[in-house]
């Protein structure tokens, strides 16, 4: 019987292969060391047309023993200034929480905006019942494939959430100081390019 270690590994390395074999638009990703399939370097373009458009956006991706059924945690190690990272390159996103953790209030946040209404007839005689899939999607390993993970984080890019932020000082930026936030994405954007 294979170990949960094991059976990441094995996942991880597919995972891997598939990525290279069929690249996604947006970002390239490999090992940061041959000999651990639990550490990757991945490189994210930013989305054309938003402010970090031009970037090119370094983040090591760590997979616990245990993955998929625990999220990888994934840190800029290029500069970033964005609501929903902290200000140590950590990314703050719902994907990346474990079942039950959402230290930022995220999906309080999120379910206050997005709760779709859904009336099953079969219960016609109660309330309706009201589920933001996305929260039911991110508790579901198999939804939790780096290709989805980091197209969520592009995702983040293009639409920041200043309603829960991981970084304040940024947040408050996007929220009150929109000049001063757009200058300090563009000082990280020209960072990020003289890195290549």
């Amino acid at each position: 019987m294979a170990t949960a270690s094991s059976q990441a590994s094995l996942l991880l390395q597919k995972q891997l292969r598939d990525l290279a074999k069929h690249p996604v638009d947006g970002f390239s990703a490999g090992l940061v060391d041959d000999s651990n399939v639990f550490e990757w370097q991945v490189t994210i373009i930013g989305p054309p047309e938003t402010l970090y458009d031009g970037g090119y956006f370094n983040a090591i991706m760590s997979f616990p023993q245990n993955y998929p059924n625990s999220p990888p945690t994934v840190r800029f190690t290029s500069e970033m200034w964005h609501p929903n990272v902290y200000p140590d390159g950590r990314v703050c996103i719902s994907i990346l929480h474990p079942p039950g953790d959402d230290p930022n209030g995220y999906e309080l946040a999120k379910n206050a905006k997005s709760l779709a209404p859904l009336h099953p007839s079969v219960f016609d005689s109660m309330a309706p019942i009201f589920i933001d899939i996305t929260i039911l999607l991110r508790h579901d390993p198999k939804y939790r494939k780096v290709e989805s993970i980091v197209l969520s984080i592009i995702s983040m890019l293009s639409s920041p959430n200043d309603e829960s932020p991981a970084n304040i000082e940024a947040a408050k930026d996007w929220r009150e100081k929109q000049d001063e936030f757009k200058k300090k994405v563009r000082r990280a954007v020209r960072k990020s390019q003289e890195m290549l």
